[in-house]
């Protein structure tokens, strides 16, 4: 993944985003969470950068994250973390889908269907 010739540049850590697999912005993307008018504007951050979304993962592909506080899946609604844990995963193998067919297609085509439901109405 690049941006011009700089590349992606993480908003917490300061390393380059490399893959899509390890991509905040392009997660949040196709589960419907940043509309595409504004991708190419919003920060990027790798997963692992934030935590409180990659808890959420739920894949044998990335090493589990564990949040401490308030924020962490054991003191959430069980309701909630297990939708948000389906569609953030779901997220997630969508972006290893994209990565293993080499991610050049049109981008506006990355959504999974409901977040493209969302964006065209």
């Amino acid at each position: 993944m690049a941006r011009c010739e700089e590349g992606y540049r993480c908003d917490v850590c300061g390393g380059d985003v490399e893959h899509l697999r390890e991509s905040e912005l392009y997660l949040r993307y196709v589960i419907g969470e940043v509309d595409p008018e504004v991708l190419h504007t919003t920060p990027e951050r790798h997963l692992r950068c934030n935590p409180v979304l990659a808890q959420f993962i739920d894949h044998p592909a990335f090493e589990p994250v564990h949040v401490e506080g308030p924020f962490s899946l054991n003191h959430l609604d069980p309701d909630y973390v297990a939708q948000r844990r389906r569609d953030v995963t779901a997220g997630f193998v969508r972006l290893l889908e994209l990565e293993s067919t080499g991610g050049d297609r049109d981008v506006t085509s990355y959504p999974l269907p409901d977040a493209r439901r969302k964006y065209e109405g």
